[in-house]
């Protein structure tokens, strides 16, 4: 399951970014409009990652302007952790999740909203950004709607959201595959819209929608342990720990 994980993990930023090899590590960076990419160790790499080598990557995102990131899995390249963290960034943990076609549960729709896959001209679409970035604190940047509307035209991205009767999205996610493999990234609910459990079923549209689309395997990593055990109700289990740094 690793195996297949690393080779999605390595094919997903291809799709709009360019790699540039640092040996161990390979650099992803954004061509266009969206969200900067990060740096990973490079498919098929089993040895160490030297410091240098780090620090290296480091000094090309600096030089780029793009964040100083890396992202890994633990059980994968567990020798990563040190040599980033001895250059100064933190490391943060994050439990990688897996559902295996045995073990889909359904729960109940909330009330008051329509969860529904959002298209490229839909007016949601604005929205259901703007409720993922608020969930992370984050700004909507001025290219993400049109960005975020031409991977959905080529088949990149799914999004769904939990939109109101105003027609204003409270939440949404998205899905990124590649082959059978397909992710759940980017849940987020405005706070004020908490609570209610339009998160979660958001997620299982997403996991109803990749099902329908021929998806074999559906995983994600969860914010922390707190909220896998949320995952864990619609059958998500963990298998690794995903690690994030960031300067």
């Amino acid at each position: 399951m690793l195996t297949r994980l690393e080779t999605f993990y390595d094919s997903i930023p291809r799709t709009g970014s360019r790699a540039e090899d640092f040996g161990p590590l390979t650099l992803f960076v954004r061509e266009g409009a969206g969200w900067p990419y990060y740096a990973r160790p490079t498919l098929g790499h089993t040895g160490e990652v030297p410091v240098a080598a780090v620090e290296r990557v480091r000094a090309r995102q600096r030089e780029l302007g793009v964040p100083e990131a890396f992202e890994w899995v633990a059980e994968v390249t567990p020798g990563l952790r040190a040599a980033v963290e001895e250059t100064g960034l933190p490391v943060h943990e994050h439990p990688l999740m897996v559902l295996e076609p045995d073990e889909e549960r359904r729960l109940p729709r909330p009330e008051g909203v329509v969860i529904r896959v959002v298209e490229p001209a839909d007016p949601a679409l604005e929205s259901a950004l703007a409720a993922q970035c608020a969930a992370f604190g984050a700004p909507l940047a001025p290219d993400a709607v049109a960005a975020t509307a031409a991977r959905i035209e080529a088949g990149l991205t799914r999004l769904v959201a939990a939109v109101d009767a105003n027609g204003t999205a409270l939440a949404a996610g998205q899905l990124q595959s590649a082959g059978p493999v397909t992710e759940v990234v980017g849940i987020g609910t405005r706070p004020a819209a908490r609570r209610r459990g339009l998160g979660l079923a958001v997620t299982a549209a997403l996991v109803e929608d990749a099902r329908a689309r021929g998806a074999e395997t559906i995983f994600l990593s969860a914010t922390d342990a707190s909220v896998a055990r949320l995952y864990a109700r619609l059958g998500f289990r963990t298998i690794a720990t995903a690690l994030i740094a960031e300067a």
